[in-house]
């Protein structure tokens, strides 16, 4: 059976696009930052340039890590706006207890946990945010076609576990046997995202099941795992590209990770991860 036209036509039914400079949020200005003087990417709030520094140093490597896991450069020099107050990392994001964040149009925003209680993470949280701006200046800044569980695997799996250091592999795993785990059938719309909460996990469990999925869809086969990835990089629906690239549904292909789950605490799960020395 051709899979690509009843897929086609679930495309024609869904309206909206992807979230980018149309959608209102894109339309606040941001100001009050300078440029680092060494560094035109990033722009620190005034005070802070210590903080901006860090953040300087750190995104070389960080841009390097994304450009490889995404088989693709930048295409235009990535802008990171560095908070030194709560004050001002609020009055941009508006989604609580978050430490990073990309928002509309593609605008990356650090705040001042990461240069305090959490400044361990900076790296780590830097580039899983620096993956969603890559993909970001390719696609937009949300794509509904592109499942939220991949979004956000895919970029701590290219973060090295940035973004998912307070769940381990073997909480994701209790929460899978528990059967509490994403739901690799359901599609995103543009006004429904399928995140941790539809799933009865929490934001680190998703996080953490989500790049283990990732990761064992890579781990399977890096050769077809690039050609997803390209193919999404190219704006194609992820149904179709997986399909054109697996021949088979992401929830079929992926049912192998499931079975490898083990089925008792302890059995072949991986030794707790160390997390960061700051809770979110």
């Amino acid at each position: 059976m051709n899979i690509r036209p009843l897929v086609a036509l679930l495309l024609a039914t869904l309206s909206g696009c992807a979230l980018t400079v149309s959608n209102p949020r894109a339309l606040q200005p941001i100001d009050g930052f300078v440029s680092l003087a060494d560094d035109a990417r990033v722009r620190v709030e005034p005070g802070y340039e210590a903080y901006g520094e860090r953040v300087s140093a750190a995104l070389p490597a960080a841009m390097a890590k994304v450009e490889a896991a995404h088989s693709l450069p930048f295409l235009y020099p990535p802008r990171v706006y560095v908070c030194g107050s709560e004050a001002c990392f609020r009055r941009y994001v508006r989604t609580p207890r978050l430490s990073a964040a990309v928002i509309p149009d593609n605008r990356l925003i650090l705040s001042p946990n990461l240069d305090g209680r959490e400044s361990a993470r900076l790296p780590g949280l830097l580039t899983h945010e620096l993956a969603h701006l890559h993909l970001g200046q390719r696609i937009g800044h949300y794509h509904s076609t592109l499942p939220a569980w991949f979004h956000e695997g895919w970029a701590s799996l290219t973060a090295e576990g940035g973004g998912a250091e307070y769940a381990t592999d073997a909480q994701a795993h209790a929460a899978i046997r528990a059967g509490r785990r994403a739901d690799l059938v359901v599609r995103d719309t543009p006004d429904r995202r399928h995140r941790a909460d539809a799933f009865g996990l929490s934001i680190f469990e998703f996080y953490r099941q989500s790049m283990l999925l990732v990761g064992w869809l890579k781990a399977q086969d890096e050769t077809r795992f690039r050609q997803l990835a390209l193919a999404l990089q190219a704006n194609t629906d992820f149904e179709i590209a997986f399909w054109d690239v697996y021949g088979q549904s992401p929830a079929t292909r992926l049912a192998g990770f499931y079975a490898g789950v083990p089925s008792e605490p302890g059995l072949n799960d991986n030794a707790p991860v160390q997390a960061a020395p700051a809770k979110p």
